[in-house]
């Protein structure tokens, strides 16, 4: 275990995992890296394997009914979950390729959410029993199969710190962005003005601001009917609705 669960920040994050070393990983750097220095968001983790009674410290097992891979034992994660004190357990969720799949909107969530404890699964997953006990959600960040769920614990957790009051330098940074408003986000430019014969759109040059906000929603519109069609039929739907 590590980083003193008593030192809670107003959002904190328990890490159950196989390799704690994994962490705080690429949080440790940048903006989260400033936030985690200035305590604006604190973490533990807890080494699974700390849990094991036999003198292999043996984790994992065959599945019941056969099939490839190992198990995570189910009294070696409970031992593990029941570690972390009740009033410092908060929201428990399991990384997972079949959990719910993460969006912004969930992202939200967990990020005004103040103790999250996120487990780590790795070979084959962990026993459906323990899920079933302790209530755990199960999250994905997207279709695919990672090697464990470290990486995906880092992508939640990075998505939730940028959240954080006073980790953005603009309060309204995040109001623009995709997924905020049902669309993707509109093209951004900067100086130098023409860059490979290529130009800066001449509208965001105007100074008006009302032709600007048009024009930003107009290319959020399109770049969203593009790219992903399943938002903008989501999005044509909530305005209709609206």
């Amino acid at each position: 275990m590590s980083n003193n669960p008593e030192n809670i920040a107003p959002w904190h994050v328990n890490i159950l995992t196989l390799f704690p070393e994994m962490f705080p990983g690429t949080l440790g750097s940048a903006l989260a890296g400033k936030a985690l220095q200035q305590e604006k968001w604190s973490y533990a983790t807890y080494n699974i394997r700390d849990f094991a009674t036999d003198r292999h410290k043996t984790v994992d097992d065959v599945p019941y009914g056969g099939g490839p891979g190992m198990v995570l034992k189910p009294d070696v994660m409970g031992d593990c979950i029941a570690a972390i004190p009740k009033k410092q357990l908060g929201r428990l969720i399991y990384l997972s390729p079949r959990g719910k799949p993460l969006t912004q909107k969930i992202v939200k969530k967990l990020a005004s959410t103040p103790i999250l404890t996120l487990i780590c699964g790795r070979y084959e997953g962990m026993d459906e029993r323990v899920l079933h006990h302790y209530g755990v959600e199960e999250l994905s960040i997207g279709d695919f199969v990672l090697s464990g769920g470290e990486v995906a614990a880092q992508i939640v957790m990075d998505a939730c710190i940028r959240l954080q009051p006073g980790v953005m330098g603009a309060v309204d940074a995040s109001d623009e962005e995709s997924f905020e408003n049902g669309l993707l986000e509109y093209p951004h430019y900067t100086r130098p003005n023409i860059w490979e014969d290529k130009a800066v759109p001449e509208v965001l040059l105007s100074g008006h601001h009302e032709n600007i906000r048009k024009w930003r929603r107009d290319q959020a519109e399109r770049i969203t009917q593009e790219q992903r069609p399943d938002l903008w039929k989501q999005y044509r739907l909530n305005q209709e609705q609206d």
